[in-house]
C-alpha cells in the first residue's frame, strides 16, 4: 500500500434499518495513510482546492448544526476520514440524492476509520464511495480534477439502475400506505407486502397478468382477433410477410393504411397513413426490423388515445400528440428539436416526465415526407411532426382527457382488457372525438398494452395529473385484510426461541397461517422448511416472501443485526426479553450499554400504531424506553418490577397469586394461571413464567383476544431443546440449550427444585464468548453440581481445541471443588456415557448440549423415555 494515499479496505451495505439508521446505509473501512495524524488546516492550500471542486460543502452543516459547520471544521482542522465522509455525501447529492446522514470514527488508531453514509441508489452509493477516494487522492496530491465529469458518469450510472417512472410511482404510493416494498435484483421487479397478501409488479405489469394474457397483447393480430370475437371495433388488416403480400393487401383495402410490426412496442417500425407503392415497400422495409410479421390494415382517422384500464374501470385517460417543433422564422428545426429538449422535464429515456425527441433517421424521414429538412428554418408558427405514433418514448406529449371519455368508449377499454385478461391495461383508441361513441363516430380499438406507461397519466403536458399510482395499489390491495400482515419480532440474551415458538403456536390456534424463525429453523404452519440457525436478516426475508403464511413471528439475533440490519421493514410488535453479558468482543460490541444499542432496533423499527414489549426488571429498559416511540408493554414477574415505570399509556404485564394478569390503564384482566401453562411444569420453571409472559405481552399487544391467548398459553408443550427431561432407568437426563451466564443461572434455579440425590453437570461454552463469561460460568457450576464433566464443542469457534475446557476447569477448581468430581472429555456423546456410566439412582444429569438431535436419539436408542418435571424437592441439600 502506498502510505501517501487512501485506501479502501471494506464496502458493507445496510439496505434495511440498521443500528446506524433507519434508513439505507454503506459503511465504508478506509486506510488514511500518513493523514492519520495531519488535520486539514495542516495541508497548505488543500482546503481551498477542496471547496473549488465542491463547492456545496461551505453550506454543509456537520455536527455543529448550521449552515457552514463543515466549513468552520475544515478551518479548525478535521482529518480525511471525516472530508470523505463528506464529499460522498456532497457528490450523491448532486447527482441529485436527497441524502445528509453520516459517521466518521476510528476503528484503529492512527489511520483506520469507518465511515457510514446515507445513500438512496445503491450503485450511486458505491461510485460515490469510490469517486470521493479517487478524487481526495488527486486533490492531496496537488493534482487537477474534473468533478463535473465525475457527476455526469453518476447521473448515468444512477438512471440506468433506478426504478422506471411506472413502477417508482407505484412504489412510492405503496410507501405511503404502508404497504413494505422490496426489490428483486437490479431491475424493476418489486415485491409489495409480505405473505399471500403480496404482490409482484414489474413497472406496471402485476403478477395477475398470466404470459399467455402478455403474449397476446404483444401480437397485434391475435388481439384484434379477440377484441372481434367480443364485438369491440377494430380496424380491417392482416398480417403479411412480404412487400408483395404488403402491396396486394394495401390495395383491397384501398384506403390509406397503418403498416406495423406484429409484435413491436413503444411505436418502433409504425408507420400511419401510407397511400402509394412506393412509400408501402419503404414502410414495409423498416418495420421488418423489429418483426418477421407485417400487419398491413385500414389506417382509421382521429386522435391518438390511451385509456388506462385499472380492474374494471377506466381511470385515466390521454391524447397522445406525436414529437413535433413549431417555427418561430428564425431557427432551424435541428435548432427547435435542441430548444425543445432545453426543457428540464425531458430526459434521455424515461427518468423524467418527458422523453428527448431524437433527430434520427425515422425523424428525418418524417420530415421530408413533409417537405422540410433539419436545416429548415419553419416560418412562425408552422408545426411539423417529426414521429407518426404519440408515444411519450419517442418524444410525444400527452393531454388529460379523462373527464370527457364517454361512457361507452370506457366500457369498450375494459371489456377489450378482459377480453385479453390484463388487469392494468393500456387501450389505444384513434376516435375523432373521444367524448363520442367510436361505435358511432367510425373510430377503432387499436391496440391493448399490457405494461402501460404511466408518465402521461401522471405528468400530462395539458390537463390534470391523475393519481393513478393510488389506484393500482387499490386495485391490489382492496382490504383491509390484505394490507395487514402482522410481524413480531424478538430478540434479547435469553428466551428468543421459547417467546417465538409460544407466539407462532398462539397464532396459529387463533386461526392463522403462521411462519417463524428462530435458531432451529424456519417452520410454516408448524413444519420445518428450512433447517439450520434462521435468526438473521436474510431468513426473515425469505420466509416474509412465502405466499402460504398471513404472519410472521421472528427471531431476531444480535450478529444478522449488527452485520445486516434487519431483515423486514417495520414489525407491529418489538420484544426484547432482556439483555445480558453474551457474544461481547464480537462485532466490535465489548460492553453491555453497546448490546442494548444493538438489540434496541427491534423496539425502534415498529409501526406507531404497534408496541414495544420490554423485561421490567432488566437494568437496560430504562434506556430502551427513551429511544420507544410507540406504546410500551412492561413485563415482570414481580408486580412491582412491572410497575415501576410510570406512563399514561403504559400496559403493564406481571403475575399476581400465581396468576398472569395484564393491566392497561384501570382495566386488569386475568390470563392464565402459571400452573396451567405447560412449560413453566406448574410453575415450577421460572424462566419460562416470564416467557409467557413476554409472549402474552405481545400477542395483547398485536390486539390477540384474551381468549385466544389464553389458549395458546395453555396449550403448549412442546419447546424442544429446553429443559427436555428423559428418564433413563433410576436416572433422569435434563438437555437443554443455555450457552450463557444468564441461562446456565436459570437451568440451575431449576434444577435445584427438582427432587434428586445428585445434581451432575455435563457443561461447555461456545468458543466466542469472553473468558470472563467462561469462567463466570465455571463458578456457577461449581456451586450447584456434585460432579461435572466438562465437554468440548465441535465448532470451537476459533479456540485452540481443549481451550474453553481449560479456562471451565480452572474455574472450577477455584471455587474449591474437589479435583476427584471433575472430568475433560473430548464431546459431549462421550460425556454423557461417562456420566451416566459413573451415575447412582435417583441421579439429576443436566447436559448443556451444542447438537440436540443426536443426545435424543442416543437416549431414545438406549430406551430413555421422555418426561415431565413435576418432582420437587422437598429439602434442598446443596443450594
Amino acid at each position: 500500500m502506498k502510505n501517501n494515499q487512501i485506501m479502501i479496505c471494506d464496502f458493507k451495505i445496510f439496505s434495511g434499518r440498521n443500528i446506524y439508521s433507519q434508513s439505507p446505509v454503506m459503511k465504508m473501512i478506509v486506510d488514511i495513510g500518513k493523514y492519520g495524524n495531519i488535520p486539514t488546516k495542516d495541508i497548505p492550500g488543500f482546503n481551498e482546492k477542496l471547496l473549488e471542486a465542491f463547492p456545496g460543502l461551505r453550506t454543509n452543516y456537520c455536527g455543529l448544526g448550521y449552515p457552514g459547520g463543515f466549513l468552520d471544521r475544515l478551518r479548525e482542522g478535521t482529518y480525511m476520514a471525516h472530508v470523505l465522509e463528506h464529499i460522498i455525501l456532497e457528490m450523491q447529492s448532486m447527482t441529485g440524492y436527497d441524502v445528509s446522514y453520516g459517521k466518521t470514527r476510528t476503528i484503529e488508531e492512527p489511520s483506520i476509520y469507518y465511515l457510514v453514509y446515507e445513500y438512496e441508489n445503491e450503485i450511486c452509493g458505491i461510485e460515490c464511495g469510490k469517486a470521493a477516494v479517487f478524487i481526495l487522492n488527486y486533490l492531496l496530491a496537488k493534482k487537477d480534477v474534473k468533478t463535473d465529469e465525475f457527476i455526469e458518469y453518476l447521473k448515468k450510472v444512477s438512471m440506468e439502475t433506478e426504478l422506471g417512472p411506472s413502477t417508482g410511482a407505484i412504489v412510492r404510493e405503496a410507501k405511503k400506505q404502508g404497504i413494505p416494498v422490496t426489490r428483486i435484483g437490479s431491475g424493476s421487479l418489486v415485491r409489495l407486502g409480505y405473505g399471500k397478501h403480496s404482490r409482484l409488479i414489474q413497472a406496471s405489469l402485476t403478477d395477475a397478468t398470466s404470459c399467455i394474457s402478455a403474449d397476446i397483447s404483444c401480437n397485434k393480430q391475435l388481439t384484434k382477433h379477440l377484441l372481434r370475437e367480443h364485438k369491440i371495433p377494430v380496424p380491417y388488416g392482416k398480417v403479411v410477410y412480404s412487400e408483395i403480400s404488403a402491396l396486394m393487401v394495401a390495395e383491397q383495402i384501398d384506403a390509406p393504411v397503418a403498416i406495423k410490426p406484429l409484435d413491436g412496442n413503444q411505436g418502433k417500425g409504425v408507420h400511419l397513413n401510407i397511400t402509394g407503392k412506393k412509400a408501402v415497400k419503404a414502410a414495409f422495409r423498416d418495420a421488418s426490423k423489429y418483426s418477421s410479421g407485417i400487419l398491413v390494415e385500414e389506417c382509421v382517422a382521429g386522435s391518438d388515445y390511451r385509456l388506462l384500464v385499472v380492474g374494471n374501470r377506466v381511470c385515466a385517460a390521454a391524447k397522445r400528440i406525436p414529437a413535433c417543433v413549431t417555427g418561430d422564422g428564425k431557427h432551424t428545426v435541428k435548432e427547435l428539436v435542441e430548444i425543445v429538449n432545453m426543457d428540464p422535464n425531458r430526459g434521455e429515456k424515461h427518468e423524467k416526465p418527458l422523453t428527448k425527441i431524437m433527430l434520427d433517421e425515422t425523424a428525418l424521414d418524417m420530415l421530408k415526407k413533409n417537405g422540410v429538412t433539419a436545416e429548415t428554418v419553419l416560418p412562425a408558427g408552422k408545426t411539423v411532426n417529426l414521429r407518426e405514433n404519440g408515444n411519450l418514448s419517442t418524444g410525444g406529449t400527452s393531454i388529460d382527457c379523462t373527464d370527457i371519455v364517454h361512457p361507452e368508449n370506457a366500457d369498450i377499454a375494459v371489456r377489450a382488457a378482459n377480453a385479453i385478461g390484463i388487469d392494468i391495461a393500456g387501450i389505444d383508441m384513434v376516435a375523432r372525438d373521444i367524448s363520442v361513441p367510436i361505435t358511432e363516430s367510425g373510430g377503432a380499438v387499436v391496440e391493448v398494452n399490457a405494461a402501460p406507461g404511466l408518465r402521461m397519466h401522471l405528468y400530462p403536458s395539458f390537463g390534470k395529473p391523475r393519481d393513478v399510482a393510488s389506484d393500482i395499489i387499490n386495485l391490489l390491495f382492496p382490504t383491509p385484510q390484505s394490507r395487514r400482515f402482522p410481524i413480531v419480532s424478538v430478540t434479547g440474551t435469553n428466551g428468543k426461541t421459547t417467546v417465538v415458538r409460544l407466539i407462532a403456536h398462539t397464532l396459529a390456534g387463533a386461526g392463522m397461517d403462521v411462519g417463524y424463525t428462530n435458531t432451529n429453523g424456519t417452520f410454516i404452519n408448524g413444519q420445518c422448511v428450512s433447517r439450520g440457525d434462521n435468526s438473521g436478516p436474510r431468513s426473515a426475508r425469505a420466509l416474509l416472501s412465502s405466499k402460504k403464511i398471513d404472519a410472521a413471528v421472528l427471531e431476531t439475533a444480535r450478529g444478522g443485526i449488527v452485520r445486516e440490519g434487519l431483515g423486514y421493514d417495520l414489525a407491529d410488535v418489538g420484544v426484547i426479553t432482556n439483555i445480558s453479558e453474551d457474544h461481547l468482543g464480537l462485532d466490535d460490541i465489548e460492553t453491555l450499554e453497546e448490546l442494548a444499542h444493538v438489540k434496541s432496533l427491534v423496539v425502534e423499527a415498529v409501526k406507531k400504531e404497534g408496541c414495544a414489549v420490554l423485561n421490567a426488571a432488566d437494568p437496560s429498559t430504562a434506556w430502551i424506553l427513551e429511544r420507544v416511540r410507540v406504546r410500551p408493554v412492561l413485563f415482570g414477574i414481580d408486580k412491582r418490577e412491572a410497575e415501576k415505570f410510570s406512563g399514561s399509556d403504559i400496559v403493564y404485564a406481571y403475575v399476581e397469586d400465581d396468576v398472569l394478569r395484564i393491566r392497561d390503564g384501570a382495566l386488569v384482566t386475568d390470563i392464565i394461571r402459571t400452573e396451567s401453562i405447560p412449560i413453566t411444569q406448574r410453575g415450577l420453571i421460572g424462566c419460562n413464567v416470564e416467557n409467557a409472559l413476554a409472549a402474552a405481552s405481545a400477542l395483547y399487544g398485536l390486539g390477540v383476544p384474551v381468549e385466544a391467548i389464553r389458549n395458546g398459553l395453555g396449550s403448549f408443550s412442546e419447546n424442544t431443546g429446553r429443559f427436555s427431561m428423559f428418564q433413563l432407568g433410576p436416572v433422569r437426563i435434563m438437555l437443554d440449550y443455555s450457552h450463557n451466564p444468564a441461562g446456565y443461572r436459570q437451568v440451575i434455579d431449576t434444577c435445584r427444585k427438582i427432587e434428586r440425590e445428585s445434581l451432575v453437570g455435563i457443561i461447555a461454552m461456545p468458543g466466542d464468548r469472553t473468558d470472563s463469561s467462561i469462567s463466570d460460568v465455571g463458578s456457577q457450576c461449581a456451586m450447584a453440581f456434585d460432579r461435572i464433566y466438562i465437554k468440548e464443542d465441535y465448532d470451537p469457534r476459533d479456540r485452540r481445541k481443549g481451550e474453553v475446557a481449560g479456562i471451565l476447569h480452572q474455574s472450577v477448581l477455584r471455587e474449591g471443588f474437589d479435583k476427584d468430581s471433575v472430568f475433560v472429555l473430548a464431546d459431549e456423546l462421550s460425556a454423557l456415557e461417562k456420566a451416566l456410566e459413573d451415575a447412582s439412582p435417583g441421579d439429576l444429569i443436566v447436559l448443556f448440549y451444542e447438537e440436540f438431535d443426536h443426545l435424543r436419539d442416543y437416549l431414545l436408542h438406549r430406551g430413555a423415555r421422555q418426561v415431565p418435571i413435576t418432582a420437587v424437592r422437598k429439602s434442598l441439600n446443596k443450594v
